[in-house]
């Protein structure tokens, strides 16, 4: 991987990305206060990732998941220009389909989990290429049960070969100060009712070596790809075992999962939340996340808010300039990271959201049976200007997180290329590219 600095830093400096200007600016009270946008690195210093480096597990890379695949849908895997999965598109909609992947019929048709969050290679790195070859496509999918069936699994994240269809589970933990871990819940206190509650992970980004997972109500969660544990190669670790995780006498389980990625650090907001989805709140949402390679590197987020909320949402942006040596973001707490955006978005239900040369990219979601919708917006007059529509297309039934995928390598002079995103209903899911 190539070496980047430290997010800390960068932070501190709070680099900004200049924005086109294409129309008036609107009246002082449709702007946002950026001071409701910023983050802190958690309190643990970098003792998350200690207890990580302590777990005696061997560690496993990208590399050996992506050659060790495991799943596949046995029908149409991949499908160029169309849909591996018709179910997932609105009879009679029309979407700019320029490639999908499915997942086998267990996958495909489960109600227990959810497939929220997509990045790619694209976001890990401007090459746009893994070391041996590989270019990963990244889904999140999160524990829908809510400990129906006595377990709180987590969140999952699938690793997938977009051109084979092949694609393996790696199971998100939690790494305790015992040696043992956890499966990623909305709490990591046993004594919060919220500890029953598997993160929704409703939006996730791969940058260089980390992988950050959106917290809805605090900020993001990190973690390293760089530590990742075998179960399969450990000698004290296990892939039986499905409905166990953690430590079990002296084997280490993983609900049947090969491979875990415990949590080395976090971001999280520091203004109060206020009233979710209301005029008067606060620091927000974090829904969903992506990333913005034009100019300075950016990460995006933004908050969902349904149409009857009193208010659409707000999308922000971080500057992230180069990735990060080490763990040395997460080293000292007095740091805070600052947004340098932050918009109010023009419609409701937004699901995903990414920027490229001053426009925004927008998915929205319109239930179980509808097309969901890809907005085009204009270029923003300000840094808290109300965004507006310039463009629309149809999506497939339930789109998700959003991932952005630029033609050409060419930082200095990239193209607007494709865009990710993956449908979230059961029997109707399908990961895909779609021409803006």
């Amino acid at each position: 991987m190539r070496r980047r600095r430290s997010l800390a830093v960068l932070a501190a400096v709070g680099l900004a990305l200049p924005l086109a200007v294409a129309f008036q600016s609107p009246a002082a009270a449709d702007e946002l206060s950026l001071s409701n946008f910023q983050l802190r690195p958690n309190s643990y210093g970098t003792d998350l990732r200690d207890r990580a480096d302590a777990l005696p597990l061997v560690k496993g890379t990208v590399t050996d998941i992506m050659n060790d695949l495991n799943r596949q849908d046995d029908d149409t895997p991949v499908t160029v220009n169309g849909a591996c999965e018709p179910n997932a598109l609105q009879s009679g909609s029309s979407v700019a389909l320029a490639r999908s992947v499915c997942f086998n019929d267990g996958d495909n048709a489960t109600t227990q989990w959810y497939p929220q969050g997509v990045t790619t290679v694209a976001d890990m790195q401007a090459d746009q290429e893994w070391g041996n070859g590989y270019q990963p496509v990244l889904v999140s999918w999160y524990d829908h049960n809510d400990n129906a069936d006595g377990m709180v699994k987590g969140v999952r994240i699938s690793f997938m070969n977009p051109y084979t269809g092949a694609y393996r589970h790696v199971l998100l933990v939690y790494p305790r100060a015992n040696g043992d871990y956890d499966t990623v819940r909305v709490s990591m206190d046993p004594s919060n009712g919220s500890y029953n509650k598997s993160l929704h992970a409703g939006g996730i980004l791969w940058y260089g070596n980390h992988l950050f997972v959106a917290d809805t109500a605090r900020g993001f969660r990190m973690f390293d790809m760089r530590r990742i544990f075998d179960l399969g190669a450990s000698e004290n670790g296990t892939t039986s075992g499905a409905d166990k995780v953690g430590l079990h006498g002296d084997t280490y389980h993983g609900y049947g999962y090969r491979y875990v990625m415990p949590q080395v650090g976090s971001w999280t907001r520091t203004a109060a939340t206020g009233t979710k989805c209301t005029s008067s709140d606060g620091s927000p949402q974090f829904s969903h996340v992506s990333l913005d390679r034009s100019g300075t590197d950016h990460l995006v987020s933004g908050e969902y808010c349904a149409g009857d909320e009193a208010v659409n949402g707000r999308v922000a942006a971080w500057p992230i300039a180069g990735a990060f040596t080490g763990g040395e973001l997460i080293t000292d707490p007095s740091h805070r990271w600052n947004a340098d955006v932050a918009h109010k978005l023009p419609v409701s239900n937004i699901q995903g959201a990414t920027r490229f040369n001053g426009r925004w990219y927008l998915s929205r979601s319109r239930g179980t049976s509808t097309a969901g919708t890809f907005y085009t917006t204009a270029p923003a007059t300000s840094s808290t200007t109300t965004l507006q529509v310039a463009g629309e297309k149809q999506l497939s039934i339930g789109p998700e997180d959003l991932s952005h995928w630029q033609s050409g390598t060419d930082a200095s002079n990239p193209g607007l290329g494709q865009f990710w995103t993956v449908g979230e209903h059961p029997g109707k899911r399908m990961v895909y590219a779609v021409r803006p």
